[in-house]
């Protein structure tokens, strides 16, 4: 058999390779590389999925309504400091703040014995974890796990958090394949600051009252309220206003197509850095 050989320019000199090289260097530098050619893997979620993903959603709001109702809703801040914390601020500490407190809620419902609510586990997730709470709910030979991601809003400051960071793309995208039926949940927590006097300490205490919640799962809430920033890694993945979303019904596949083509829309990424990511979290074949 006789090779074929090409004379081939490579950076400053020139070899001679075989036809097999030089295909596979085009590959590497992206020269007639598409998208659409690519042998994806293609995750199929269940097909309770979405009503699985509803009553998850339906459960937290419950529990949040209830904490509400029964005024356990508020977050007391004991400092020593005489008139109380500087409430224009308070908003850069509010997010781990409520994380906590959504912990304890949902550990309170836990701790309760067959609860009403079927929750068997909680956990909360280390400060670099894909989401801050994952949850497990009781269901018929099986069970429903929910990566909860909190997001805090100022009812007094508009702008804050409207356009909250999720997860980085690759994260994410790597997720939905290594288990079809990942589900990763935004909880939107809407606090008010205030400050009451501790007539025990004569000192002022800093109220955070949770007064709005809502939640999502990401893969349902559509095209136009997600955006990609390509800083940092692979990219992060945006809520462009977290104060007015709307859903859109659609697969696991097509989320994920979603995810790859704000990807690939961006003047930063090319699909040379996209095949890279696919090749390393395996999401081709």
């Amino acid at each position: 058999m006789i090779k074929c050989f090409r004379k081939v320019f490579r950076g400053s000199i020139w070899i001679y390779a075989s036809s097999r090289d030089i295909v596979s260097q085009s590959i590497l530098y992206g020269k007639h590389m598409k998208y659409e050619d690519m042998v994806f893997k293609k995750p199929v979620e269940s097909k309770s999925y979405e009503s699985d993903s509803k009553n998850v959603l339906a459960i937290i709001k419950d529990i949040l309504q209830e904490r509400i109702k029964d005024d356990d809703n508020k977050i007391v801040i004991n400092t020593n400091l005489k008139y109380g914390l500087p409430l224009e601020n308070i908003n850069k500490i509010a997010g781990p703040i409520i994380e906590a407190w959504c912990y304890e809620v949902f550990s309170r419902i836990y701790d309760i014995k067959d609860n009403k609510y079927q929750l068997i586990n909680i956990e909360a997730q280390p400060r670099l974890g894909i989401a801050d709470i994952v949850l497990q709910f009781k269901k018929t030979n099986s069970h429903i796990t929910a990566n909860v991601d909190v997001k805090t809003t100022s009812e007094d400051i508009k702008s804050s958090g409207k356009g909250p960071n999720i997860t980085s793309f690759s994260r994410i995208r790597t997720a939905y394949v290594e288990d079809l039926d990942f589900m990763f949940i935004i909880l939107s927590i809407t606090h008010k600051v205030y400050s009451q006097k501790n007539y025990n300490t004569n000192l002022i205490d800093s109220v955070m009252e949770i007064v709005d919640y809502n939640a999502y799962d990401l893969k349902f809430i559509s095209d136009k309220d997600i955006s990609y920033n390509p800083a940092l890694g692979s990219g992060q993945l945006q809520i462009k206003d977290i104060n007015y979303i709307s859903l859109t019904k659609r697969t696991t596949w097509e989320f994920c197509q979603l995810l790859d083509n704000k990807y690939l829309k961006s003047s930063k990424k090319s699909i040379t850095d996209w095949y890279k990511e696919a090749k390393k979290n395996k999401w081709i074949k």
